[in-house]
């Protein structure tokens, strides 16, 4: 059985970790790595937890918080990994610094990659995310579009010319989604519609007035809706530091 290693490190990548091991599982021998971008209990373990999904096989402990710091530690230690385990394909998810770090430790070491939610694009050079998200797609085989969108702007940029295989397989969040929806619905049937909202970004959290202008509209949406946010570690910072006040609601 071929050994595929995937890569995790952040939030979103535990959610859409843990449908896609369940069905690689049936067919590979699954070695998960998990980088440690996020370490808060709240940002990570508890996902593993709540999801069932499998303990990581090998779990870092990063020493450094900057873009290149935190990357350069995990390409050593992946790549350590990979020649060791003896893996066969490298799976990386999305647009994090670990994304960036898989995909080039596999790349050094002529692993094939494949790279979950391929093609997208916001256009802003400015983000890390774009950055790393570019890069992972131009050393990928394997191209695992979530829309027709993703697919159109990756042929746009001539990816039908490379060496590599493009695929629309859909949102692998709707996959997670549907897969945890049943305890969802146990856990809110009592409940109230509720608005969830997600803000960390640091586009939306470093600019003290576009932070203001959300918290803004949040409140005022609160005032006809409860509104759920999931606070990220360095939002709450934010808040708490420029004394912005969120709605009891």
């Amino acid at each position: 059985m071929k050994k595929i290693a995937c890569i995790v490190g952040a939030r979103p990548q535990f959610i859409k970790h843990f449908p896609l091991e369940i069905e690689l599982a049936k067919s590979f021998e699954v070695v998960t790595i998990h980088t440690g971008q996020h370490f808060d209990e709240n940002m990570s373990n508890i996902f593993f937890d709540e999801l069932g999904i499998k303990k990581p096989n090998f779990h870092f402990q990063l020493s450094k918080s900057s873009h290149a710091g935190q990357t350069a530690e995990m390409l050593e230690s992946i790549e350590k990994i990979l020649i060791e385990e003896q893996i066969d394909l490298m799976l990386v998810y999305g647009d994090t610094n670990s994304t960036l770090a898989g995909a080039l430790a596999a790349s050094k070491i002529h692993i094939p990659i494949i790279h979950v939610e391929a093609g997208l694009r916001s256009n802003n050079m400015r983000m890390p995310e774009e950055v790393n998200r570019i890069l992972t797609d131009r050393l990928s085989k394997l191209l695992f579009c979530p829309t027709k969108t993703a697919e159109q702007q990756l042929i746009k940029e001539g990816y039908n010319n490379f060496d590599c295989l493009i695929e629309v397989v859909g949102d692998i969040m709707f996959d997670a989604l549907q897969l945890i929806s049943p305890q969802i619905e146990d856990a809110n049937n009592k409940q109230d519609v509720f608005v969830l909202c997600t803000l960390h970004r640091a586009e939306n959290t470093d600019d003290e007035n576009r932070l203001l202008s959300i918290i803004k509209a949040l409140n005022e949406i609160a005032e006809e809706v409860l509104v759920r946010i999931p606070l990220h570690p360095r939002t709450k910072i934010k808040l708490e530091n420029l004394k912005i006040k969120l709605s009891q609601h």
